[in-house]
């Protein structure tokens, strides 16, 4: 390993942002390592928005720092801008330029020439399946070309972290599947991804790792399959052939509980290999087994909980 890989893809250090009297990112710390898939979820007002806005220079810090693979985001700013591509959410399209001068346009920021970025332009026109549409302005494209639109903006300059504000936000299911199997390709390509969704079965399925953000502050983080684990364990329902008046002592023992119907038996945070002795003491308490389900949780469960808490 060299020294480059252990240098983080994102580093944010106790990074605070006021807005007046508001504070509406308090002391965050997070760090995403390089090549990450990685999820920032929260509810709206939670300071999602503010930290991405503080890590591509769009808002300035109040306290803390950020460094964009070990780059200060604000004392070496120009380094660090160009290592980063973001696809937002709005769109914010110049509605006078067709796409394929948008493109090249959005690479002049960057401080490349026409000539340069041509090839480049009509690659990702290609790989999104827009070169029919080169020619025409934004505003004749469907909702979904606008979205794959945004992301070859992003990708125009070959940022090495990209991030994506609800890059699937209005899109259709076949479309969302497409851009999946897409980022997914990004992602083994090299490129580090952050990305923020409301559809927390999309930040399931594509992020290795999470954050979850309310009121300003980090709820929780880590892998996603161990906040699932640690934050929403399984739970067994076994439903019994008569009302459960009172309760064994060794089911008590396994956490039983009663929920509105009297003759269903919850059990949370059970593994798969504690089901069948379960099952043994609810008929050795002498009921028959009618029914059961096991349900693991997912990072929905997770996600209204800590959000709740």
């Amino acid at each position: 390993m060299s020294a480059n890989d252990s240098v983080p893809a994102l580093k944010i250090e106790a990074l605070s942002k006021r807005y007046g009297e508001f504070l509406a990112v308090d002391d965050i710390s997070l760090r995403v390592e390089a090549g990450d898939f990685f999820g920032f979820l929260g509810p709206n007002g939670a300071g999602k928005t503010t930290t991405i806005n503080a890590i591509v220079g769009l808002a300035s810090i109040t306290r803390g720092s950020i460094e964009v693979f070990g780059h200060d985001n604000v004392r070496d700013w120009r380094t660090s801008r160009t290592l980063i591509g973001l696809a937002p959410q709005e769109y914010n399209f110049d509605r006078y330029l067709s796409i394929r001068d948008i493109l090249i346009y959005q690479a002049g920021y960057y401080g490349l020439r026409p000539r340069e970025v041509r090839a480049r332009a009509d690659e990702l026109l290609e790989r999104f399946g827009l070169t029919s549409k080169a020619k025409e302005t934004f505003v004749k494209l469907s909702g979904g070309m606008k979205r794959r639109l945004t992301l070859a903006r992003a990708l125009i300059h070959q940022p090495r972290l990209l991030i994506l504000d609800e890059p699937t936000a209005g899109v259709d299911v076949e479309l969302r599947i497409e851009l999946w199997a897409l980022l997914r390709e990004l992602n083994a390509g090299g490129t580090t991804i952050i990305l923020t969704t409301h559809y927390l079965e999309e930040a399931e399925s594509l992020c290795r790792n999470i954050a979850i953000i309310g009121n300003g502050r980090i709820a929780a983080m880590g892998p996603t399959e161990e906040l699932v684990t640690q934050h929403g364990p399984a739970t067994l329902s076994v439903t019994v052939d008569r009302a459960v008046e009172t309760l064994a002592p060794a089911l008590a023992a396994r956490g039983a509980r009663r929920d509105g119907d009297p003759r269903t038996l919850y059990f949370d945070g059970l593994s798969p290999a504690q089901i069948a002795p379960t099952l043994a003491e609810i008929e050795a308490a002498g009921y028959a087994v009618e029914n059961l389900e096991f349900r693991r949780a997912n990072l929905q469960d997770v996600f209204l909980e800590l959000v709740r808490r």
